[in-house]
C-alpha cells in the first residue's frame, strides 16, 4: 500500500466517524424522542462509526459502497428534511448549527474520497498495451 492510498482510507474512515458521531450526539440530545427519525440517527450513527473503524482496519473494498449508499442516502434524508420533510418531520437551513453543516461537509467528503480511491485502484494502461491496440486496429492488420 502506498502513501495516497493510506491518506485516502485515512481520511474516509474520519469523514465517516464524524458524520457518525454527529449523528448519535443529537440522538442523544434531542432526536431520540422524534418517531422514526430518531431511531434513524441512532442506526446512522452505529453504522457509520462502525465502517470507519473497518475502513481504517483495511476491510474490503465493497465497503466503500456501503459509505457511498450511506452518505448519498444522508444527504437525501438531510434535503428532504429541508424541503418536503422526512416522516412528518422538518427542519430549516443549517440548523441544528455547527452540527447540519459538518456532517454534510463530511458526507459530500466521503464522496468524492471513495470516489478518489476508486479512480486510482482502476487499472491503468501501459504504453506497450496502447502499442498493441494500435496496431490491432490498423487497417491491413490481418486478424
Amino acid at each position: 500500500m502506498n502513501i495516497a492510498n493510506l491518506a485516502l482510507r485515512i481520511a474516509t474512515g474520519a469523514s465517516l466517524a464524524a458524520s457518525g458521531v454527529i449523528h448519535a450526539y443529537l440522538y442523544i440530545h434531542g432526536y431520540r424522542d422524534i418517531p422514526t427519525v430518531g431511531p434513524a440517527f441512532l442506526l446512522q450513527g452505529s453504522v457509520f462509526c462502525a465502517l470507519a473503524v473497518l475502513v481504517l482496519a483495511g476491510g474490503p473494498a465493497w465497503l466503500r459502497l456501503v459509505a457511498v449508499i450511506g452518505a448519498t442516502g444522508s444527504l437525501v434524508a438531510f434535503a428532504l428534511s429541508r424541503t418536503v420533510g422526512l416522516f412528518g418531520f422538518s427542519e430549516t437551513g443549517w440548523q441544528p448549527a455547527p452540527y447540519a453543516a459538518i456532517t454534510v461537509v463530511a458526507e459530500v467528503l466521503t464522496l468524492l474520497l471513495v470516489g478518489t480511491a476508486a479512480l486510482r485502484q482502476r487499472p491503468r494502461a501501459s504504453k506497450d498495451d496502447l502499442d498493441v491496440r494500435d496496431r490491432s486496429s490498423s487497417p491491413g492488420t490481418p486478424r
